[in-house]
């Protein structure tokens, strides 16, 4: 049986950093599969805002699951609200969670303190997990005293639509841990893959110096971004090119990747910055959600 009783925490504390919409949209998920979730956000705005935005999901997703039924679509969406709650308190709570969930902005110090401060209040039974899709799993479980109940629960955007978890073991995850989060994926509807923790984990891991490579053809000279991008969908039958995939992740979100590998394998050569995307960065062309990257957008 995998955990029932969840809390997704997306805050450090009143003041801290937080991550945007992704773990809220974890949450409905979890609540709409029959489990009882808090929410923990900085400020009860915050959370206002947030189960605005999840009650505007569920009436997307009932629109679809209950096309012919809108009665039913009706009773999913107040069943699923009213397994959750909120809360700007994560240590209030936790003692009476079964899977403590973190999603705080990727800074290691801060989800060490923040699980180390969590660590105190939970129940000796509570599983931890980080959604972080890059950082070392081992060095947060490392922060508690619960190392054999710690391991990555990698989401992928956007939640109700992409089926892949990563499931991330570190040396000290019991095999009872592992399974329960495994179950816990599969009644999210979710299909588990388990990786060790490795940088990267499986799908950056691939992903980003794919990526990277096709920065530096680029700043080789040796093809034109736009025709790396049209031979990519086309030879490969990819969605979007490497361009269009950086500009949407966010050209700070992949330099942060890479110069978080780098600095723990620097010998390693697929961990090498990228001058361009370090130039872009460095001029606030973020990608898409600053208006400019590698390509402008209106």
């Amino acid at each position: 049986m995998g955990p029932k009783a969840v809390a997704l925490v997306s805050t450090v504390g009143p003041k801290g950093p937080r991550i945007g919409a992704g773990c809220h949209i974890v949450s409905a998920v979890a609540a709409a599969t029959g489990h009882t979730v808090v929410l923990v956000d900085q400020t009860e705005d915050i959370l206002a805002k947030s189960m605005k935005g999840i009650e505007d999901s569920l009436k997307r997703m009932a629109k679809k699951k209950f096309a012919e039924n809108p009665k039913a679509g009706d009773e999913f969406i107040a069943k699923t609200l009213s397994c959750l709650t909120t809360s700007t308190d994560a240590a209030s709570i936790v003692h009476s969670t079964d899977l403590v969930v973190e999603a705080v902005v990727e800074n290691l110090k801060l989800k060490n303190e923040l699980f180390q401060r969590l660590d105190k209040f939970a129940a000796e039974h509570t599983i931890f997990a980080s959604n972080t899709s890059s950082l070392q799993i081992t060095s947060m479980a490392n922060a508690t005293t619960r190392q054999d109940r710690f391991a990555g629960l990698h989401f992928f955007n956007p939640v109700p639509m992409m089926k892949l978890v990563e499931v991330i073991k570190t040396p000290m995850t019991s095999q009872k841990t592992f399974e329960s989060l495994i179950d816990f994926c599969k009644t999210l509807g979710k299909h588990p893959v388990s990786c060790k923790d490795t940088p990267g984990f499986i799908v950056n891991r691939l992903l980003v110096p794919y990526l990277i490579e096709a920065v530096r053809l680029h700043e080789r000279g040796d093809a034109s971004k736009e025709d790396i991008d049209t031979a990519m969908k086309l030879g490969a039958g990819y969605p979007m090119g490497p361009f269009e995939l950086l500009d949407y992740v966010g050209l700070d979100t992949t330099k942060f990747i890479l110069d978080g590998w780098h600095e723990m394998d620097p010998a390693n050569p697929l961990f090498q910055p990228s001058s361009s995307m370090n130039n872009l960065v460095a001029q606030k062309k973020m990608g898409k959600k600053s208006g400019e990257g590698f390509y402008k957008y209106k």
